[in-house]
C-alpha cells in the first residue's frame, strides 16, 4: 500500500495536507521511522521547570596582558559544552570574565603608565571583543572589580572566619609575583643567569622568585585533608583527564604534609594596594586566588540574600581550566567551599596547552599566535572546529597552519560541504523537495541508516566524558560513510530515467543522504553554530526542530505535523579558498 501511494505521488501533484496524512499513516507501517518516545518527558514544560540549571565556566582570565590562543581554546571548549547542554534541552549558565586584582596587575599598570582601573578596563574589553567574535555564548561576563564581586568575596571570607578556618600569623618563603603564590621548598631551584648571577625560580613554571616574609591571614588547609580525600575518592571522575585526577589524589593522599600546608590568604596593603580589603582589617587585602575563585559563586548571585534565582545551579557542572591552574581549582577551591559549607564542583576539566613546534609560546621566542587574527584569517567556525578537533585535553597540542588548512580541505570542504552540494543539487533533485519517506530499503540503505541511528548515542557518550575531539571524529566518519554510499548508489544515473522504480530509488537515496546531513548538522551545532544554522536553514529544518529529540532518523517533525519541505538555493557551505 505504501509503495503504491508513492508511485502515485511521483505521477501526480498532491497537496501538502495529503503528504501530512500519508506521513501520519506511515507511523504504523514502519516505512517512515519516527523517533522513539525516550526522553519525551524531559522536554515537558514541568520537567524543565524542575530541572537545575547546568553551570559551565571558563576560568576568569588574568588582565595583565592581551588574550592568546590558550584563552580562546578554554573559552571555545566551555562554550561547546554549554551549547551541547542547550541542544539537550537544559537551562544553562556560562560564565567568563577577567581577574583584575593582585600585585601583577598593579605592576603591569605601572609599567604601562596607566591608572590601574583604566588598565584593567582596556585589557578586559579585549577579552570580551575576542569572545564575542568567537561566538562564545556566555550568560555572564564577570570582572573581579565589579561591586557585586566584592560583596561575594567578603561574604566568603566572613563564612570561613566564622567557621574557624582563618587565623593571623606570619608567612615567609619564596614567592612568585607572576604566579601570585608562595612555592614550597621542593618546588624551588637555583639557576645561573646569562650575566653570571644566580636566581631562584619555580620548578613548575620557571617564574622568578623573591624571598618574602610578612604578616598575613592564613587558611587552615591542613585541617581539610580528610574531607578533600573523601571528595576525591567518592567522585573518581571529578577531575578530567584521569592523569590529572591521579596527580591531585597523590598530593592529598601521599604528599599532604607539603601540599596541604596552611596557606596565606591575604597580603599587606603596604605591598599590594590593588585588591579587595579584608573585612574589618583594611591593612590587608584578600589573596588574589581566593578573590578570583569566588567569581564562580558571584555569577550565581552569592550570597543569595536578595536573589536566589540561580542558587540551584551550584555546584557547577564543569569548570574548564588550563592544567597550570589545576592545584588552585582542585585543592584550594574545594577546600574553601567545604569550609564554607558548600559543595565542591561536579567536574574540573583541566586541558593541556598549545605549543609552537613543541615549544611554549612566548613573546621572547616570537611564536605567539594572535587569536583575533586567527579568526579573521580562517573564519570563526573553522577555527572552532580545529580547536575542538585537534586541541589537547591530556597532551599538549602543537599549533600548525598546515593542520588548519588540512581540516578545512579534508573535513569541512571535501566531506561535509561536498555531501551537502551533492544531495541538494537541482540536477539530482529537480523538484528541490526533501523526500518525506523512504521506499523499500536495500542492504546499503539499511547499513548506513543503522550507523546513523547509532551516531547520536555515540556522540552523547563522548560529550558525557568531555571528549569533543572523538565526538567530532565519529560525526565525520558518518559523513565519510555517506559520501561513499552516494558514490556506490550512483543517483545521477537515475535522474533522467522515466522508469517509476528508478525514480522511487532516487527518492530513497536522497532521503537517506539528506537525513545524514540533517542529523550530523544537528550534532555539529555546539562546535560550529553559525555554519550549521546556515546549513539547517538551507535544508528547511525549522528553528524549533534543531534539538536532541530531533536527532533521530525520521525525527525532522518530532511532535509536529509533517509537511512538504523545499530546499533552499544552495551555495557552497565551505567554498574552497
Amino acid at each position: 500500500m505504501a509503495l503504491e501511494w508513492q508511485r502515485t505521488l511521483l505521477r501526480c501533484c498532491i497537496s501538502k495536507s495529503a503528504i501530512a496524512r500519508h506521513a501520519a499513516s506511515q507511523r504504523s507501517t514502519g516505512h517512515f521511522q519516527w523517533p522513539s518516545n525516550i526522553g519525551r518527558q524531559r522536554y515537558s514544560t514541568n520537567s524543565l521547570q524542575k530541572e537545575r540549571p547546568v553551570f559551565i565556566t571558563t576560568p576568569i582570565f588574568y588582565a595583565n596582558a592581551e588574550p592568546h590562543i590558550g584563552h580562546l581554546y578554554s573559552a571555545v571548549l566551555a562554550d561547546t559544552f554549554k551549547r551541547w547542554h542547550d541542544f539537550k534541552g537544559h537551562q544553562t549558565v556560562l560564565s567568563t570574565g577577567t581577574d583584575e586584582h593582585g600585585q601583577k596587575i598593579q605592576e603591569a599598570a605601572l609599567k604601562a603608565k596607566k591608572d590601574t582601573k583604566e588598565f584593567c578596563d582596556s585589557v578586559s574589553a579585549k577579552f570580551r571583543v575576542l569572545f564575542d567574535k568567537a561566538g562564545i555564548s556566555y550568560t555572564d561576563y564577570l570582572r573581579t572589580t565589579d561591586v557585586r564581586h566584592k560583596t561575594a568575596v567578603q561574604t566568603m571570607w566572613k563564612s570561613l572566619a566564622e567557621a574557624g578556618y582563618i587565623y593571623k600569623g606570619y608567612h615567609q618563603g619564596w614567592y612568585s609575583v607572576s604566579d601570585e603564590v608562595f612555592c614550597s621548598p621542593s618546588h624551588v631551584e637555583e639557576i645561573k643567569c646569562s650575566d653570571g648571577t644566580t636566581a631562584m625560580v619555580s620548578k613548575e613554571t620557571g617564574s622568578r622568585l623573591i624571598w618574602m616574609k610578612e604578616e598575613n591571614y592564613k587558611f587552615r588547609l591542613s585541617s581539610l585533608r580528610t574531607q578533600l580525600l573523601s571528595w576525591l575518592q567518592e567522585n573518581p571522575e571529578c577531575i578530567i583527564p584521569q592523569t590529572r585526577y591521579n596527580e591531585i589524589l597523590t598530593m592529598v593522599a601521599v604528599r599532604s604534609e607539603e601540599q596541604l600546608a596552611d596557606i596565606s590568604i591575604s597580603r599587606v596593603r603596604s605591598r599590594v594596594t590593588w585588591g579587595i580589603p579584608v573585612p574589618d582589617d583594611d591593612k590587608h587585602v584578600i589573596y588574589v586566588w581566593l578573590d578570583a575563585l569566588v567569581n564562580y559563586l558571584t555569577v550565581l548571585g552569592y550570597p543569595w540574600k536578595n536573589s536566589a534565582a540561580l542558587r540551584d545551579a551550584w555546584p557547577a557542572q564543569c569548570h574548564v581550566i588550563g592544567k597550570d591552574i589545576l592545584k588552585f581549582h582542585a585543592i584550594y577551591w574545594p577546600a574553601f567551599l567545604i569550609a564554607a559549607g558548600l559543595k565542591p564542583p561536579k567536574r574540573i576539566v583541566a586541558h593541556a596547552h598549545w605549543l609552537m613546534k613543541k615549544h611554549k609560546m612566548s613573546k621572547s621566542r616570537g611564536n605567539v599566535v594572535d587569536p583575533n587574527k586567527l579568526l579573521d584569517d580562517h573564519g570563526v567556525d573553522l577555527v572552532r572546529y580545529w580547536l575542538m578537533r585537534d586541541g589537547g585535553i591530556s597532551e599538549d597540542a602543537d599549533y600548525s597552519e598546515r593542520t588548519i588548512h588540512m581540516r578545512f580541505k579534508k573535513d569541512l570542504a571535501a566531506q561535509l560541504g561536498n555531501l551537502v552540494m551533492r544531495c541538494t543539487a537541482p540536477k539530482i533533485n529537480p523538484g528541490m523537495i526533501v523526500p518525506m519517506a523512504h521506499n523499500e530499503l536495500t542492504e546499503a540503505d539499511q547499513h548506513l541508516l543503522a550507523q546513523l541511528e547509532q551516531l547520536p548515542a555515540l556522540v552523547e557518550s563522548k560529550f558525557t566524558s568531555y571528549d569533543v575531539s572523538h565526538a567530532l571524529a565519529a560525526t565525520f566518519d558518518m559523513i565519510s560513510s555517506a559520501n561513499k554510499y552516494w558514490d556506490a548508489q550512483k543517483p545521477w544515473t537515475l535522474v533522467a530515467s522515466p522508469n517509476v522504480d528508478h525514480q522511487l530509488r532516487l527518492q530513497t537515496i536522497l532521503y537517506v543522504t539528506l537525513e545524514t546531513v540533517r542529523i550530523t548538522a544537528l550534532l555539529l551545532q555546539p562546535v560550529m553554530p553559525r555554519k550549521m544554522a546556515e546549513l539547517l536553514d538551507a535544508i528547511g529544518v525549522d528553528a524549533e526542530a534543531r534539538s536532541w529529540r530531533n536527532a533521530k532518523v525520521g525525527g525532522r517533525f518530532y511532535g509536529a505535523q509533517a509537511r512538504e519541505v523545499k530546499l533552499g538555493i544552495q551555495t557552497p557551505l565551505f567554498p574552497m579558498r
